[in-house]
């Protein structure tokens, strides 16, 4: 690049729009997106990294998303190449597949090839960069607000990550609002702005979480204050009124082609479904705020109105097609009523589908081979005499109250039923007399000459059913596996989460919560070495930037430990197995997990309740113990869990959910008892009634202090005898708790 291009190029970058000089170069100055760029999450390890795998990011406009790519261009190492998918052809491609080639046999770099509004490519296009992206060509990151799984060649989809983008909260506007007045170089610090607290509450408001939106009304509002022939004052002050002339129309995210036009009609139709007037209405003016055909609208009524209100109300198809003729009539903006009233009628209207009876007959006449009309249907007034068609019809108007029992369905289809009346509005009055007719009419029939097929249907043997007879886990496997789901279902995962696992141990949590978060962030508490090397070396398995992070430590120096791994973590979900078991006080490890969490995040923990647990007096026959002797076998066994001073037993589920609600977290539990199948070993019973050297008094040590020795001997054989070699049914409990943080 010349000087005369250095120069052009810079007296460009000044007078660019404030919204793409303030775009963001690191990620430090990057606004909005924690779920997917906060500390901890996968895509910001992969950029700081530099170990970027290809990825599409997907959202409305002003959310990032073309910022990010920019930021990756500034933060790696790797050729950076970017594409306009609306300029752009396949020569550009090929070009930027040579270049990537060169570069990598000469150089041995790697080569980025960012594809802005990537859904604008047509198929060929697409097909063209797919074979380069597959071999590594390139890294593809492609930007794109329209849904990738709908708009991108699917092997393309199926090659990159997908990160969603949201909206950008009023919060994050007001940071970038704050960016741009305080930045000299290329924002307005040297000008010293003024804005009103109403003023930047109303910017923020209006541009409905769309970064460039609320950037571009600043920049009208501040070039605008003191415009004139004289010169501008250096301070300038933002009131609400200039604010409002800025931005006076809120940016509507919509696309009468895209996919917010599908996902909210789809919410228009639901809200109707579920009878929400309210709902409804606002859907309906979010879609004619952003110029929606109300045609299109008044079309998607008179759908429903026959497929979901029905024969509940067979008078809402006339009403939806007046409002529709008296649209035609009126037009804009007075029409407005007509289609309100419509919406209105059909979201209070009783519902019933059963109109959907039809595509069940539709599908019975694909599968079933032809029967013909029965003879007497047929049109007799052509040949009656030679063939007899017509012959046995009974005319219903004949008849008491027009209607007679006769066959209609062709005769393989007797007894079959498409069409079964609701319980709501009109179809509730008129389900009791085709029941009625339908059990006359099956009266008739049997009396009929022709031979009909059987009435009674069968349904094939369930393959779920089948798999579950089939299962080959062992007992202890499959309970331990219904742990996990609970327990990840309960702190609702979601791709993108930042997860802490408060004892990995044997990773029984751990690598479900990798499995189900592949774009978030995984960090695992191992309590000891062992446990920690133990899952290093299963994690060795995985590519480094989709490891967990493996910490090691206990609960209480967990926060030490976190801070060696990034300031300032917040997870999104806790989860644990016996993670609160043993710790001495519940009530600062409460604490410590409530500072933990995110403010909407979740903590779900599965812990076994040793007080609740399996006594072993109640498995041998009580009858053969001298009652005294059984009694205080059993006081013996409950001052066990009365220890004040053992962690392991001093708490019940209500002193534990005590605890965190006393941290500030709104807490529930439900508690489950498993009976299983517990073999006894001589090993068991030697590790029953064998004195502690050290540690942990055993149980014998326990019984010791109620009975004599003479006396736990006999206990000892009569468990010995009944118990030895025997599998008893062993209880546990477990107690699930999901909280969230209220304050």
């Amino acid at each position: 690049m010349d000087l005369f291009e250095q120069a052009h190029q810079e007296r460009l970058a000044r007078s660019a729009p404030l919204a793409a000089r303030m775009r963001p170069r690191t990620l430090d100055e990057y606004v909005g997106q924690p779920h997917i760029v906060g500390a901890g999450r996968l895509l910001r390890r992969a950029i700081e990294a530099d170990q970027l795998a290809s990825v599409i990011f997907y959202g409305p406009p002003g959310t990032g998303k073309t910022t990010l790519a920019r930021v990756i261009a500034n933060t790696t190492r790797a050729h950076f190449i970017a594409l306009n998918a609306v300029l752009a052809g396949v020569k550009d491609i090929r070009e930027a597949i040579e270049e990537a080639q060169q570069r990598a046999r000469q150089h041995g770099q790697r080569t980025i090839l960012f594809v802005d509004e990537v859904h604008r490519f047509n198929k060929a296009q697409q097909d063209a960069l797919l074979p380069w992206v597959e071999n590594g060509t390139v890294i593809f990151v492609g930007a794109t607000t329209e849904n990738p799984y709908f708009e991108v060649n699917k092997a393309l989809v199926s090659r990159s990550r997908i990160f969603q983008l949201v909206p950008l909260t009023q919060d994050d506007l007001r940071a970038i609002v704050g960016q741009a007045l305080n930045d000299r170089e290329r924002g307005y610090g040297a000008l010293a702005v003024t804005v009103d607290d109403d003023a930047l509450a109303h910017l923020v408001d209006v541009a409905n979480g769309d970064a460039r939106a609320v950037l571009n009304a600043l920049e009208l509002a501040v070039e605008t204050t003191g415009a004139g022939p004289s010169p501008a004052p250096a301070n300038r002050h933002i009131t609400l009124a200039i604010a409002e002339e800025s931005i006076q129309r809120r940016a509507v995210l919509y696309d009468k082609e895209g996919d917010y036009h599908f996902d909210t009609i789809s919410a228009f139709i639901k809200s109707l479904r579920g009878s929400d007037p309210d709902a409804a209405l606002y859907w309906m003016a979010k879609m004619v705020y952003a110029g929606e055909a109300p045609r299109f609208l008044l079309r998607r009524m008179l759908i429903f109105a026959g497929e979901d209100v029905g024969m509940a109300d067979p008078n809402a198809i006339q009403v939806v097609a007046a409002c529709a003729q008296a649209f035609e009539q009126v037009g804009l903006p007075e029409g407005r009523f007509h289609l309100a009233t419509a919406a209105l009628y059909l979201a209070t209207a009783r519902k019933s589908n059963t109109a959907f009876a039809f595509f069940d007959a539709l599908e019975q006449v694909r599968q079933e081979a032809d029967s013909g009309v029965p003879n007497h249907l047929k049109d007799g007034s052509r040949d009656h005499e030679g063939f007899g068609h017509g012959e046995g019809y009974l005319y219903p108007h004949a008849y008491r109250d027009h209607w007679v029992a006769q066959q209609y369905l062709p005769t393989s289809l007797q007894g079959k039923v498409f069409y079964q009346p609701s319980d709501q509005g009109y179809e509730a009055g008129i389900r009791g007399e085709v029941a009625r007719r339908r059990e006359a009419q099956l009266a008739a029939m049997l009396d009929a000459e022709e031979p009909r097929g059987e009435v009674l249907t069968h349904s094939p043997d369930d393959p779920a059913r089948a798999r579950w007879l089939q299962r080959t886990l062992s007992g202890a496997g499959e309970r331990l596996g219904q742990l996990r789901d609970r327990v990840c279902d309960a702190a609702q995962l979601r791709g993108h989460s930042l997860v802490l696992d408060l004892k990995a141990a044997s990773g029984l949590l751990a690598w479900e919560v990798v499995r189900r978060t592949p774009e978030g962030g995984v960090y695992a508490l191992a309590r000891s070495r062992r446990d920690a090397e133990a899952l290093r070396q299963l994690a060795d398995r995985l590519p480094p930037i989709e490891r967990p992070h493996i910490l090691e430590g206990t609960l209480e120096e967990l926060p030490l430990v976190l801070h060696s791994q990034g300031a300032g973590l917040r997870f999104d979900a806790i989860v644990g197995y016996n993670a609160l078991l043993d710790e001495p006080d519940k009530g600062a490890a409460s604490r410590l997990l409530a500072q933990l969490l995110a403010p909407a995040g979740i903590l779900s923990l599965a812990e076994r309740v040793p007080r609740r647990s399996q006594r072993v007096s109640a498995l041998v026959d009580s009858q053969l113990l001298d009652p005294d002797l059984l009694r205080r076998w059993q006081a013996a066994e409950e001052t066990i869990y009365a220890d004040a001073s053992d962690p392991l037993v001093n708490w019940d589920v209500e002193e534990l959910l005590a605890a965190l609600h006393a941290a500030g977290l709104s807490a529930a539990g439900e508690g489950h008892v498993d009976v299983n199948d517990q073999p006894v070993t001589p090993a068991t019973l030697a590790r029953w009634f064998t004195p502690a050297r050290s540690g942990r008094p055993a149980y014998t040590d326990r019984l010791a202090d109620w009975l004599n020795p003479a006396e736990i001997a006999q206990i000892a054989q009569i468990c010995e005898r009944q118990l030895s070699g025997q599998t008893v049914r062993w209880q546990s409990y477990t107690l699930y708790v999901k909280a969230r943080r209220v304050r």
